[in-house]
């Protein structure tokens, strides 16, 4: 067995498998680890049965019957996965699958090391790294100020960043799925921060948007949201038509039943004139019109949130919307 500190270590130079379930690695899994299931989703769920009814001796009989016709194929997916040399090798607690998967291979050549802990253990070590003394600094700004594009300049020019949106697959507000892939799970979406997380330096500052506790469907992790609301803020001013156009350049070209559909979600929190107005303008194609409607609740419930928080702000940052890089450097020379 290995440490899941040689692990963090040596995944990079050696191939690493998963030998949960599918169901289990859907769920949540370590970035870059494949699924090689010693038992599948039906096979599991009927040594948990033997388990339960039987006991633990017979389920394990249970387990190597089932298995016994499925090990060639997965000796030979190890071996082209290991390429006949050598892998990492993970179940949820480092006990008897990536054992036993371990004997397995080993068998037919494989130098395989099983993980102590096996993701359990990975995700304490998640669940610890959420709870560090981050220096963060708070993107801030009104809908439409452009705060993603904003990170992502930071980050050309060497600052430090984490893109929580770009993780979550989401742009957290109603319409934030929109031209958007599928929402990982929590889990998942916990594991993919916590590598953002391994790669950076604590020490030094980290640039990161201001975020509610929830993005679309996933939640971010209490401690780390704890520390992100105590940090220092950065707010962007933009005008309102220059988010406006922005705004229109992002979602002009999403389907208007999808929008429309999106836009359903806030009609109690917009009001039902504010909403029918908009539906109006939106069904016309006037999507600036539109925007603009939308953009009394969203600025309504920014400012209303900033009022609350507003001596966190630390720096306003006038901004055109134009010169991203310029806007960058200048963050970047901020006396915090």
């Amino acid at each position: 067995m290995i440490s899941l500190l040689d692990f963090l270590l040596l995944r990079h130079q050696l191939p690493v498998v998963d030998v949960r379930s599918e169901n289990e690695y859907a769920q949540g899994h370590i970035p870059g680890v494949l699924n090689l299931p010693i038992l599948n989703n039906a096979e599991r769920a009927a040594v948990g049965t033997d388990y339960k009814q039987k006991g633990k001796t017979e389920a394990i009989k249970s387990g190597f019957r089932l298995v016994g016709p499925r090990l060639e194929a997965i000796i030979n997916e190890a071996e082209k996965i290991a390429k006949g040399k050598e892998m990492l090798v993970h179940c949820w607690r480092g006990g008897m699958r990536s054992n036993h998967f371990c004997q397995f291979v080993g068998m037919a050549g494989i130098k395989a090391k099983a993980v102590q802990g096996g993701y359990k253990a990975y995700r304490q070590a998640a669940a610890e790294s959420f709870q560090k003394p981050f220096r963060f600094i708070i993107l801030s700004g009104c809908t439409g100020s452009g705060k993603s594009e904003v990170l992502q300049a930071l980050k050309t020019q060497g600052g430090q960043i984490i893109d929580l949106e770009m993780l979550a697959s989401h742009k957290g507000s109603a319409f934030g799925s929109l031209g958007m892939a599928p929402q990982p799970s929590t889990e998942q979406f916990q594991n993919n921060l916590f590598e953002e997380i391994l790669k950076l330096d604590l020490a030094k500052p980290i640039w990161i948007e201001d975020e509610s506790i929830a993005i679309g469907k996933i939640f971010l992790p209490n401690d780390f949201w704890v520390t992100m609301r105590q940090s220092p803020m950065v707010k962007l001013d933009v005008k309102k038509e220059i988010r406006i156009q922005r705004l229109v350049n992002e979602y002009g070209a999403a389907d208007k039943e999808s929008f429309l559909q999106a836009m359903t979600k806030i009609t109690k929190r917009l009001g039902g004139q504010h909403f029918n107005s908009a539906k109006e303008k939106l069904g016309q194609g006037d999507m600036a019109a539109t925007i603009e409607i939308l953009l009394t609740y969203y600025d309504k419930t920014y400012l209303g949130s900033m009022e609350k928080r507003k001596e966190k702000i630390l720096k306003t940052v006038a901004w055109d919307g134009v010169d991203v890089n310029s806007l960058a450097r200048q963050l970047a020379n901020l006396k915090m």
